[in-house]
């Protein structure tokens, strides 16, 4: 997933006004995204368990969001848009995919190199963190199959993770340094972000191997699947496009969709026909029709910096992390695209999933 500078300033700063709460630092440095972004940071002291109210135990209708800068994860209500429970984590969290069926959340752990496992009834890290490549920034889980894919920012590869005994069984090269990753169930694929490289990986999930590299746009950072009509999206940050894939024969379709500034989050709503884009430099979403492939005028404003995406279908909902507000959800309704709530969350929030 995408690093700016911004973003690893952020989370160097507050973890400089940590350091009194935890002896001495630990310097890491990982790459991820064109900027090959050097970030030096410390661990805060944040036991690995959940703090919550009276609310705790919800399995569905929440919204589970990555705060990178304190290394929390806030589980929110989509009934209320208030926190019910955070939930500590691994060093600088960055993505969260959830698995519904097994009421599991899958957090990437980008400077430990692990995995956190949350169960979303309790909302508690279930087991010890899982083992996977360097700098894990984002997950994406095909619960059919009962598989979580971890792409590894650092080493070039994907870790899939089996979801019922929380092993990595396999490792996929990819490209250098992906960042993001989609999954088909249907077509048994899995769609992987090469930021460098400008292209896309396509993993078939069944053999666990690279069947196709597709080019797109420059420094390609975010994906998303629409299984029903065969496409994929993918956001291009330098360019300010997405890029538009044909999921049946991997192939571009062209021209271009032109949003905001630095685009690097993207979530399908299927149900409505919509892609929501975050745009990373323009504090905006771009919202895109995807019958026609156009953006739908004007952008939704949302707080600065908005990194990561998810959509809530069945409650007509949108959860955009605002990273450099810096501890901000916005959440908006997709039947108005409109902003209905601004919920406050941990430090520097970075990826989000909904269920």
């Amino acid at each position: 997933m995408h690093t700016t500078r911004d973003e690893c300033t952020q989370i160097r700063e507050r973890r400089r006004n940590q350091k009194s709460k935890r002896g001495r630092p630990l310097r890491r440095t990982w790459v991820v995204g064109a900027l090959a972004a050097l970030c030096t940071a410390l661990m805060p002291s944040v036991a690995p368990h959940a703090s919550a109210d009276g609310h705790s135990g919800r399995q569905r209708d929440t919204a589970y969001v990555a705060n990178a800068g304190d290394d929390t994860v806030s589980v929110i209500s989509s009934t209320t848009n208030q926190v019910i429970a955070t939930v500590g984590v691994g060093d600088s969290p960055f993505g969260v995919a959830v698995d519904p069926p097994r009421a599991r959340a899958y957090v990437t752990n980008a400077v430990d190199g692990t995995v956190s496992v949350i169960n979303t009834r309790t909302n508690r890290v279930v087991g010890p963190p899982i083992t996977v490549g360097g700098g894990p920034s984002a997950a994406a889980v095909d619960s059919s199959r009962a598989r979580a894919y971890v792409v590894n920012g650092n080493d070039g590869t994907v870790s899939v993770i089996n979801t019922r005994t929380n092993r990595v069984i396999a490792t996929i090269p990819v490209g250098t340094n992906p960042g993001a990753v989609a999954v088909d169930p249907s077509s048994a694929r899995a769609y992987v972000t090469n930021e460098p490289d400008n292209t896309v990986s396509v993993i078939d999930t069944s053999t666990n191997t690279v069947i196709a590299t597709i080019p797109v746009g420059t420094d390609p950072a975010g994906v998303a699947v629409d299984p029903s009509i065969d496409r994929a999206y993918v956001t291009n940050f330098t360019d300010g496009t997405v890029s538009v894939i044909d999921t049946t024969n991997n192939t571009e379709i062209l021209p271009r969709i032109p949003v905001g500034g630095g685009p690097l989050g993207v979530a399908v709503d299927p149900s409505i026909d919509r892609a929501y884009v975050t745009n990373f430099t323009d504090g905006t979403v771009s919202v895109i029709d995807t019958t026609n492939n156009t953006e739908i005028l004007p952008r939704v404003t949302v707080g600065d910096g908005p990194r990561g995406v998810a959509v809530d279908p069945p409650r007509d909902r949108a959860y955009v992390t605002n990273f450099l507000s810096p501890n901000t959800v916005s959440v908006i309704d997709t039947s108005t695209n409109q902003v209905i709530a601004t919920t406050t969350v941990g430090n520097n929030p970075f990826g989000v999933a909904a269920f």
